[in-house]
């Protein structure tokens, strides 16, 4: 398959462009340009889920990710130019945690497009009061963006508005065995299906693959295919919680990187169907590929609105560090695992 250089290239393009929840188009159309060599039809619904049909008959089978990545929006413009940020998953605590994002590189923006680079900023040494140096950055008020102007009219003429979508950067990069960067939600699990269908197997399925909008701030895209298409079955793929680092270990969380793929059983708001389960790790068994069994607390996927259809649904993860921060960290082993297991089942279908 693509190797770890090779995957690595492919990650680095994949993360170029910023797909905000609700924003998707510019990265559904790249992702659209790659997959149409290896399909036989392209659909784009009313809101944005690329569907497309690969080919075979025999059950119809879907494997879906999602379009989307973690981010903030505009809530105001300060008369300086600062820019005071929201999240975009839901209540304003439950967004990303600010320690995690402060020092990095943020792209906001504007109604056709970025609109202005920025770093996401914190009082820093010398300036820090007590107070901030014994309470660490913990609310949304402590941090902001920076985008090296000097004034509200500015950040406006540069097409900024209050609601702009902002997303961090950081380069995608070799860390030893593993890769990092951003958006590895989901942008890795996109390469996954781009290996599939670029394996060419014989199908003994008719197979979709799907690319969802708005998972993450509420499995908006996938609720509206669910509604819409009806799949013997489905295969959700995302990143998985893993527990090998210091402060986490595997009585929370026992997967780890570099063991396969994750087939997981139950999250946060739904069980997931047993018998397709463990039909994807009896064949893993079968075919020699590494796996680990997963359960996961606060956590939900695209699967849910497809169990709420009435259509059995797994949920395969590979396994990731540091979930919904800049640093997302993945190991290319579980990536060529997690495609070798899809493009197995899709050619063993009866």
């Amino acid at each position: 398959m693509a190797g770890a250089d090779g995957l690595l290239a492919r990650l680095a393009l994949l993360s170029e462009l910023p797909s905000p929840s609700g924003r998707e188009e510019a990265f559904r159309t790249l992702i659209a340009e790659r997959w149409a060599p290896h399909v036989e039809r392209l659909e784009t619904d009313a809101i944005g889920n690329l569907l497309a049909r690969v080919g075979g008959s025999g059950p119809r089978v879907l494997v879906v990710a999602h379009l989307d990545e973690i981010g903030w929006v505009v809530r105001h413009i300060t008369d300086d130019g600062f820019l005071l940020l929201d999240t975009a998953q839901g209540r304003r605590n439950a967004g990303p945690e600010p320690r995690h994002m402060v020092g990095h590189r943020a792209i906001v923006l504007g109604r056709h497009g970025p609109a202005a680079d920025g770093i996401v900023a914190a009082a820093s040494g010398h300036v820090l009061t007590n107070a901030q140096v014994e309470t660490p950055v913990a609310s949304w008020d402590d941090f902001f963006i920076d985008i090296g102007l000097e004034s509200a009219d500015e950040a406006r003429q540069a097409g900024i508005y209050v609601g702009s979508p902002v997303v961090f950067r950081t380069q995608t990069r070799q860390v030893g065995r593993r890769i990092a960067g951003t958006a590895m939600d989901d942008r890795i699990c996109l390469c996954v299906i781009e290996l599939l269908l670029e394996a060419q197997t014989e199908l003994t399925c008719e197979l979709f693959v799907g690319a969802t909008v708005q998972e993450e701030n509420g499995l908006h895209g996938a609720r509206a295919l669910a509604r819409a298409e009806t799949f013997d079955h489905v295969i959700a793929l995302d990143v998985g919680l893993v527990g090998d680092i210091p402060t986490v270990g595997e009585a929370s969380y026992p997967a780890r990187l570099g063991s396969g793929p994750i087939i997981v059983h139950k999250d946060a708001l739904v069980a997931y169907d047993h018998a397709l389960s463990w039909a994807l790790g009896d064949l893993a068994n079968k075919a020699e590929i590494p796996w680990q069994h997963g359960v996961f607390a606060g956590y939900g996927s695209d699967g849910v609105p497809f169990v709420q259809e009435g259509m059995p649904t797994a949920l395969v993860c590979i396994p990731t560090r540091y979930t919904h921060s800049p640093f997302e960290m993945i190991d290319p082993r579980d990536v060529e695992a997690t495609a070798q297991l899809l493009i197995e089942h899709v050619s063993e279908q009866s």
